[in-house]
């Protein structure tokens, strides 16, 4: 399986790591659409939210346990937007699920 997303999870492609823990891990976006863009992966290869399942979900769970943390930790007091791409039509552009964080400044109501 040629994924991107596990590549980086393996640490056989560099990334900017700001969390990680047993079931997830969570780096810089390394094209920004926000002053904080960070994606949050589960350390399992889940291709999109259309698998996830009564298996897997305690991987999504961990993620969304780890957002607030990543959050503050990255100073976005003040809010911040969570995000995730599903299939073609919904943009998503590396089949392995992921969430990106984003935030640092008043986001457009429009980006999403």
């Amino acid at each position: 399986m040629d994924c991107l997303f596990c590549e980086i999870i393996k640490g056989n492609i560099p990334s900017a790591k700001v969390y990680e823990d047993e079931r997830c891990y969570a780096f810089r976006d390394i094209n920004p659409q926000a002053p904080t863009h960070v994606l949050v992966v589960p350390k399992i290869h889940i291709a999109s939210m259309d698998e996830v399942n009564g298996e897997n979900s305690a991987y999504v769970s961990a993620i969304f346990e780890a957002i607030p943390k990543i959050a503050a930790a990255e100073g976005l007091t003040n809010g911040y937007r969570v995000i995730s791409n599903c299939g073609e039509d919904g943009c998503q552009s590396v089949k392995h699920l992921h969430f990106h964080i984003l935030g640092g400044r008043k986001l457009p109501e429009n980006m999403g």
